[in-house]
């Protein structure tokens, strides 16, 4: 008798144990009698009493939710491959729709990445690569545009409107299995390696163009400088020969004035002269190693005698 009334007693506590639960403050509750849901979500957190053995309890989270894609290579209208990588923020907006529909959130998971990767696809391959690249139309602050660089093209979408784009198509097809797409973003858009190879040749190829246009115009002014200097040099050089021949002439004129105000002299100072100039010609033109041969009836002997 003792031992049934254990039993018994054991068999109530379990009971009972199973007859309470409790609503946390970030769960939503739906309770499901025979697998099938019955009432309406529990949202409000506290001590609650359900049927023993016969209902059980299916918990969800009522927090924002992280969904992250797996990067992808996508054509975009113009034919160009890259990678998009995006991620979204989701909740949890009807718990009993959303039970009928995906029962938990594995299943969620698995159809929000139909549904975002494909919207992703859409979005990528309907518009430009520069609308994904690039947000707006404005100008870079600070930025100088080289002469020989072509004008940013003007885009009709940017980034952010695709985004938005994807963002709403996805939330019209996730309506109906009670959930809510916050946010979706691109966490990294790229090319992928063949493109990057070509993007990068052409990047270098136009620096390289723009390097040899300013190594053309470097190289035309350091002529001009050059030719500027030897016009100024030739110009200073002629200058001096001509003044210096202006002075030689001078100077042979000068002389020359001397030499015959000597000759009108009297006859022993031209004699004298005559004879200090031939001296000054020996002396220049004579050395020990030299010899000449002289009449002595000549002009350049006599004063040898």
């Amino acid at each position: 008798m003792r031992n049934l009334l254990i039993i018994i007693g054991l068999v109530l506590l379990v009971v009972l144990r199973g007859a309470f639960y409790v609503v946390q403050e970030p769960e939503q509750v739906i309770i499901t009698q025979f697998g099938k849901p019955i009432g309406d979500p529990i949202l409000k957190p506290g001590l609650k009493v359900k049927v023993p053995l016969i209902q059980k309890v299916h918990r969800f989270d009522k927090r924002f939710l992280e969904w992250d894609g797996d990067p992808n290579e996508l054509p975009t209208k113009d034919k160009r491959f890259i990678w998009v990588d995006t991620y979204a923020r989701w909740k949890i907006s009807d718990a009993l729709l959303f039970f009928q529909r995906l029962r938990d959130e594995r299943g969620a998971q698995t159809r929000l990445d139909d549904i975002l990767d494909g919207e992703t696809r859409n979005a990528i391959a309907n518009h430009y690569l520069v609308e994904l690249i690039r947000m707006s139309n404005r100008e870079a602050v600070g930025a100088e545009l080289d002469e020989d660089e072509t004008p940013l093209e003007l885009i009709e979408f940017g980034r952010d409107v695709i985004r938005e784009q994807v963002l709403a198509a996805a939330q019209s097809r996730t309506s109906d299995l009670g959930i809510e797409i916050l946010d979706v973003q691109f966490k990294r858009i790229n090319y992928v390696e063949e493109v990057r190879r070509k993007v990068y040749e052409r990047m270098i190829a136009e620096r390289r163009r723009i390097a040899d246009r300013y190594r053309s115009e470097g190289e035309g002014e350091a002529s001009r400088i050059r030719g500027e200097k030897d016009r100024e040099l030739k110009r200073i050089q002629s200058g001096a020969y001509r003044e210096a021949r202006e002075i030689i002439g001078r100077a042979d004129a000068l002389a020359t004035n001397i030499y015959a105000a000597a000759y009108d002299r009297s006859a022993d100072t031209r004699s004298f002269y005559e004879f200090l100039r031939t001296m000054e010609i020996y002396e220049t033109t004579l050395d020990a190693e030299t010899s000449l041969i002289m009449s002595t009836e000549g002009e350049f002997y006599k004063f040898l005698k």
